[in-house]
């Protein structure tokens, strides 16, 4: 049986499991499984890696997508210059190499919801490590953005010291926190909404639940709104090329 699994912690709004076991059910595959692994501390790698040596990839969320930097042989490019990542290959020999599928996500997500729009600024709240390949495609794109962080040595602003006016003028932003993730679904980043008009675009990096306290207050604003899903799905299949390769 080929193993492969989601580390992170904690895991209870992953649909990380059930998205592979339809799929490897829709698609015939049989001698595939995907397991979640919620570890205490990145450190508890290794005895995992021992405990389950059939487990030939796994993905990585929330709060390892950098600290599994030191447990890895080897990282490729875009996951190097990003600076996290979520998608890690175990070779026979046991070689761990790691990649960064979120940015497919990112990318193809800022497609759907822009429509080939174009936005002159953004405003990313978070600055964990889904939020580093979100600056990596607004960058990329060359999209102006500004951080808002809990930190205030990781941001341009701190969510008390949020100018209304950046607001106003950052027609997009990216909610790259775990802000209104289930199982705290009543809550949203602090934000003033208010400025929030229907010239705006909302993109939520979570997708449980489908529609956050963040997107609802947007919509009711008038502006479009994308929910984590299409990013969540396509991350997905890029990990499971990768692990196929």
């Amino acid at each position: 049986m080929r193993r492969f699994g989601l580390i992170g912690c904690p895991l209870g709004h992953s649909a990380s499991a059930d998205y592979f076991t339809e799929k490897f059910g829709r698609e015939g595959i049989s001698d595939c499984s995907y397991a979640l692994y919620e570890l205490p501390g990145i450190d508890a790698l290794p005895e995992l890696l021992a405990r389950v040596p059939s487990l030939e990839g796994f993905n990585v969320t929330i709060p390892y997508k950098r600290a599994v930097f030191g447990y890895l042989d080897e990282v490729c490019g875009e996951a190097q210059s990003v600076g996290a990542v979520n998608c890690v290959r175990r070779s026979v020999e046991g070689r761990l190499t790691g990649f960064n599928t979120d940015l497919a996500g990112v990318r193809a997500s800022l497609d759907e919801l822009l429509e080939g729009e174009t936005v002159e600024n953004a405003l990313v709240l978070g600055t964990g490590g889904a939020s580093l390949a979100v600056q990596f495609v607004l960058s990329e794109r060359g999209i102006p953005y500004e951080l808002v962080s809990r930190d205030k040595a990781k941001g341009n602003y701190t969510y008390d010291d949020l100018p209304c006016e950046a607001v106003g003028y950052s027609k997009l932003i990216i909610n790259a926190s775990p802000v209104g993730m289930h199982p705290l679904s009543d809550e949203a980043p602090r934000i003033p909404y208010g400025y929030v008009a229907p010239g705006h675009f909302l993109f939520d990096l979570v997708y449980n639940p489908p529609s956050t306290r963040f997107l609802d207050f947007g919509r009711q604003r008038g502006a479009r709104v994308l929910n984590g899903r299409t990013m969540f799905r396509v991350q997905a299949e890029a990990s499971w090329k990768i692990w196929n390769s």
